[in-house]
């Protein structure tokens, strides 16, 4: 049956943020077929309406808030006041100079020590960042890439330390250097490089680390760097069959790894087309790993997430109006099905987040878990007219988008051409224009303007904080055995020159002092450094 045109419209054309042409309402006719609908179970495949049976109401989803910044001790001293405000799991931000292997008395570190997350050179710091933290209770997430193997070693030895056996040990490492590629830059070495040490995690994970996930394959940067939500999902899930291939032609079974996967999604504000973007990536992930690697364990199908609120959705005009963004987001997101979240503070388009913004951003997610209802049941918005329809539209879009790649060669090779960046850029200036000529409003940038606001004061990195960690570094490496560092440095050389797994090596290096940067130094000598330019 055809639909009327409601009469009166605000607008010519409606359409979501992804340019999904919205209709004025939508029937039984919009449903997928019936059968299909009564197929789709929680916790069996394809995971639409979520990955396990129970969800929430077994167990709520795991509330993470994004944290890092100067010395150790200060995110230390963080970490402990959100633990007592009920964090479920810590997330570690990470400084650009430990994101790209430098140290933090590296001559180009200089001025961004601490900035933009904490500054990790060696295991000294990674001893201060987890002072007290029960590494046998508490996961660790850590947003870290290509220096993700190093950053692992470094928890690893740690948790050691605490004497906690490596299979007690859990959290994820991003490790999803491709992305990087993509939207974020920091990156050291060429792509195919890059994913020799990804698979070489996955291997050793799979058999000393089975509780950890060993990637999280991130579409959160896509997004903020300008994507809509078919191209985050489309991007990320073309990247995710990147590394299962990797892995396969490295010789790991599909079982031994994928369950252990993880994904990592942004939350922006088009609350209906963000909820049927997470159905749809389940559902079409546990569809490509069926079609193409019939695993024989069933999880190996599952699509598990992360979800974090759209930092690009905050204005420093009128900063307060972040809090009712991030929590619609939030709400979206567990409508979604997401398995961990964070929440970000409203004051982050200004500086870092204070203890007051972080704490009501943790507040939100308590909120909706205890007081909304929303988590009582199961996918609440199945069988939704709109709903049903949009998670078979975007999935549609999205699958579209994958053969695309899969055409010019697969994932590294569309970075490689420039592919999936000029698609993002393309985008990001086509929602630029929008916000500039009205056709898209942001509340307090281009309408409802206020000529005074009260902007709350920044927080901010205390200048002494490089200056301290610089010393910290200082002595840490004039108390080392220097031809032990040599030594076991010319060994990591010898073993990133062949096929041998690096990560014993690696962890071999970090117990015997080894930094960071002389560890990454090491890697760029046998594998070189990217440039980054496009064929």
């Amino acid at each position: 049956m055809a639909k009327k045109k409601v009469s009166q419209e605000r607008k010519e054309t409606f359409k979501t943020v992804s340019g999904l042409d919205i209709a004025p309402y939508y029937t039984p006719d919009d449903l997928p077929p019936v059968e299909v609908l009564k197929s789709e179970i929680p916790g069996q495949p394809p995971y639409t309406r979520g990955v396990y049976q129970s969800m929430y109401r077994g167990r709520l989803w795991t509330m993470r808030q994004y944290a890092g910044f100067g010395t150790a001790e200060e995110t230390n001293q963080r970490y402990h006041y959100l633990l007592k405000q009920g964090v479920s799991g810590l997330s570690v931000a990470f400084d650009l100079p430990t994101q790209m292997g430098r140290d933090s008395d590296h001559p180009m570190a200089k001025g961004e020590v601490g900035r933009v997350g904490v500054a990790i050179s060696s295991v000294e710091d990674m001893r201060v960042l987890l002072k007290d933290i029960p590494l046998d209770s508490i996961s660790i997430s850590m947003t870290i890439n290509s220096t993700a193997a190093i950053l692992l070693a470094l928890l690893i030895v740690v948790a050691e330390e605490q004497g906690v056996a490596t299979d007690k040990l859990r959290g994820t490492i991003q490790n999803d250097v491709l992305k990087e590629y993509i939207a974020r830059g920091t990156y050291i070495y060429p792509p195919r490089a890059a994913l020799r040490i990804v698979t070489d995690i996955f291997s050793f994970c799979s058999k000393e680390l089975p509780k950890f996930n060993t990637i999280s394959i991130s579409g959160y940067h896509i997004r903020e760097a300008g994507s809509n939500a078919v191209q985050e999902l489309a991007f990320t899930l073309a990247n995710g069959l990147a590394y299962v291939q990797a892995a396969v032609d490295a010789g790991l079974d599909i079982d031994s790894f994928a369950p252990r996967l993880a994904f990592f999604f942004n939350c922006h504000s088009d609350f209906l087309e963000e909820i049927a973007k997470f159905r749809a990536a389940r559902r079409l992930w546990a569809k490509l790993i069926k079609e193409r690697y019939s695993p024989a364990d069933p999880k190996s199908m599952m699509l598990r997430f992360h979800t974090q609120t759209a930092g690009s959705s905050l204005t420093a005009q009128q900063p307060y109006n972040n809090v009712v963004r991030t929590t619609l987001q939030a709400l979206a997101a567990v409508f979604g099905g997401t398995q961990s979240l964070h929440t970000n503070a409203y004051d982050e388009a200004l500086s870092l987040p204070t203890e007051e913004s972080a704490l009501l951003a943790l507040r939100t997610q308590q909120i909706i878990a205890y007081e909304s209802g929303v988590a009582d049941t199961i996918d609440p918005l199945a069988g939704s007219y709109l709903i049903e329809n949009w998670t078979d539209r975007i999935e549609q879009k999205a699958q579209a988008v994958i053969e695309h790649i899969e055409s010019i060669g697969g994932m590294v090779a569309a970075i490689e051409s420039g592919y999936p960046q000029r698609e993002i850029e393309n985008s990001a200036y086509k929602f630029q224009r929008q916000i500039e000529t009205g056709e898209r409003i942001l509340v307090g940038v281009n309408r409802f303007v206020e000529a005074a606001e009260d902007i709350p004061a920044p927080a901010g990195v205390d200048p002494k904080s490089e200056k301290k960690q610089i010393s910290r570094l200082k002595q840490f490496k004039a108390a080392r055995d220097s031809n032990k560092i040599k030594k076991v440095l010319a060994d990591l050389k010898k073993i990133a020159s062949g096929n041998d797994n690096l990560m014993p090596t690696i962890i071999n290096c970090v117990k015997s002092g080894a930094t960071v940067g002389e560890i990454s130094d090491t890697l760029r000598e046998v594998f070189g450094e990217y440039s980054g330019d496009r064929v």
